[in-house]
């Protein structure tokens, strides 16, 4: 997938005033990451928020700032008003293309399995994001979780199935439980038991 852009400005709005940039559709940003200064940055709202939409916090991004020259980062926190929901502040992390780091990844399930499909079964999702570690250039967006190899109740997904590329790594015990067929409540196995035998007639005697 080609690396989203993002194109942003020097800051020299500090404090309280930022305000005065949200209302002028600026989101203040702070750019941080091993071995740089920290930068004051600001975002046009509406590319920011686009670029949420595509990016999310686990893709590698590239940072254009004053029209310079693109820097790999990825968006490391993300503030919101409380109430309304709109953005207030953002983070970007600079990193280095030749070194490990750690992100936390969506797991996105796709297929159907044929176990809960009747009405005696669900799926029970246990944990819908995995953190992994990897080059920034080799971290996926997202991890697929195929469904459709559930085929009884009871069976499951753990982390040690989540299918990686090599040179991945997922930084979660193993047998953690992903996803899992689960009887539903009060629909109970039926098991079919065997008749008893009639006892035999006893002849009766003769006259």
């Amino acid at each position: 997938m080609e690396r989203p852009v993002v194109e942003a400005q020097s800051r020299q709005v500090l404090g309280k005033k930022v305000r005065s940039l949200r209302r002028a559709g600026l989101i203040p940003a702070n750019l941080y990451g091993h071995g740089i200064a920290s930068m004051p940055l600001q975002v046009p709202a509406e590319a920011l928020r686009r670029l949420l939409a595509r990016a999310g916090l686990s893709s590698l991004i590239s940072l254009r700032i004053d029209g310079g020259s693109a820097r790999p980062v990825f968006i490391r926190g993300v503030q919101r008003h409380p109430l309304s929901g709109g953005l207030l502040h953002v983070d970007f992390y600079q990193v280095r293309m030749d070194e490990p780091i750690r992100v936390e990844v969506p797991l996105v399930f796709v297929g159907q399995s044929p176990a809960a499909k009747g009405p005696q079964a669900m799926l029970v999702h246990n944990i819908n994001t995995v953190e992994i570690e990897g080059l920034p250039g080799d971290l996926p967006h997202h991890i697929e979780v195929d469904l459709s190899g559930l085929e009884e109740i009871d069976q499951a997904i753990h982390v040690r199935d989540l299918p990686v590329a090599k040179g991945i790594a997922v930084r979660a015990d193993p047998e953690t439980v992903v996803v899992k067929v689960a009887r539903r409540r009060g629909v109970e196995e039926v098991v079919a038991k065997p008749e008893a035998e009639q006892p035999a007639e006893e002849e009766g005697e003769e006259s």
